[in-house]
């Protein structure tokens, strides 16, 4: 077999902004019961802060986020005045990261159901609302998070003569517990330490022919994860080269990202997932010695993309999320 020089593998990176997704994605649906911290608009004709409850469902629809359903009920009292308002509605989370801490933005849109009873009025209507606020999760478990967030609700009154004004705006501070029904799905078994091969004979004077191997980013890894997909062949074929040169000690892995999310970040990744390459040589009998890995996050680009819509921008940026390996010469020899 001819000397091989060296390898150079380009890692793929397909990361949200602002460092989405340092996890994988758990897309399981969870529950989520809360309790309110509920501060009513004075229109109502209380102001007097009180607590309420809630249960949500909710489920990760896309990179970046959470849908959750469901309804809440809270209550206030000052004397001869009482106010109650039960929400149902569907609230959209823009999640700032996927990390154990996962700060984010909040969307709704729902019914509000208004009961004041009071020695001025007494008035029962549903009017719709639309609410926005902040908050993060904080993952305890496999399967639980916790999860508070600050939000105003503000509805438009039907039948405003009867409630004496027309906008309403709730305040609610939530604490609850998401408990997702399905674990994640388990990591691949480690790789087991191959056997040695035999020393293969040396080969005949005969004409020989080499290809190139090329492998691509989808080959090796699941989206935004440094978790090599098994099986591995052509891994397997650049071992294989490997251990019939034991010689060639300047094997180079270097890893690459698009320009999506931080340079820290795509830096970061394009290390683990060239650590990831180098430990499954390691692993089919290389020595670490022979190995290099570098990370060079979103150096050497070969696509330049301007689109506008986010998913039309990561399928540009596809070329730049690639593996490309050099100089693999693997002697495949044609019998005359």
């Amino acid at each position: 077999m001819n000397n091989i020089k060296s390898v150079a593998v380009a890692l793929g990176l397909a990361c949200g902004a602002g460092g989405a997704m340092a996890q994988e994605i758990h897309p399981s649906w969870y529950i989520q019961p809360s309790i309110h911290y509920f501060e009513p608009d004075s229109e109502f004709g209380t102001d007097e802060r009180d607590a309420g409850g809630g249960l949500r469902f909710g489920k990760p629809v896309a990179e970046m986020w959470d849908l959750q359903i469901g309804a809440s009920h809270a209550r206030s009292e000052s004397g001869a005045f009482n106010y109650r308002q039960t929400l149902v509605g569907a609230d959209a989370l823009l999640m700032i990261s996927r990390k154990n801490f996962r700060p984010f933005l909040l969307f709704g849109v729902g019914a509000q159901r208004d009961k004041v009873e009071n020695p001025l009025r007494r008035v029962h209507e549903t009017s719709p609302y639309v609410s926005a606020g902040l908050g993060f999760q904080l993952g305890l478990s496999d399967q639980w998070a916790m999860q508070a967030d600050l939000r105003t609700v503000r509805g438009r009154l039907r039948h405003d003569e009867d409630f004496g004004f027309e906008r309403s705006n709730n305040k609610y501070l939530a604490i609850g517990f998401n408990y997702a029904f399905n674990k994640p799905a388990a990591p691949p078994a480690a790789v087991e330490q191959p056997v040695a091969p035999a020393p293969a004979p040396p080969p005949p004077p005969a004409p020989a022919r080499f290809e190139k191997v090329t492998l691509s980013a989808t080959e090796l890894f699941e989206f935004d994860s440094a978790t090599l997909r098994m099986p591995q062949p052509r891994l397997d074929e650049i071992a294989a080269a490997l251990t019939a040169a034991p010689s060639i000690t300047d094997v180079d892995i270097t890893g690459y990202a698009d320009r999506l999310g931080s340079d820290k970040y795509n830096l970061t990744l394009s290390e683990r997932r060239a650590h990831a390459v180098r430990d499954y040589l390691v692993a089919r009998g290389i020595d670490g010695a022979r190995l290099k890995a570098y990370g060079k996050g979103e150096t050497n680009p070969v696509a330049s993309c301007t689109n506008k819509n986010r998913a039309e921008l990561i399928k540009c940026l596809e070329p730049n999320r690639r593996v490309e390996v050099e100089q693999i010469n693997i002697e495949r020899r044609i019998s005359e």
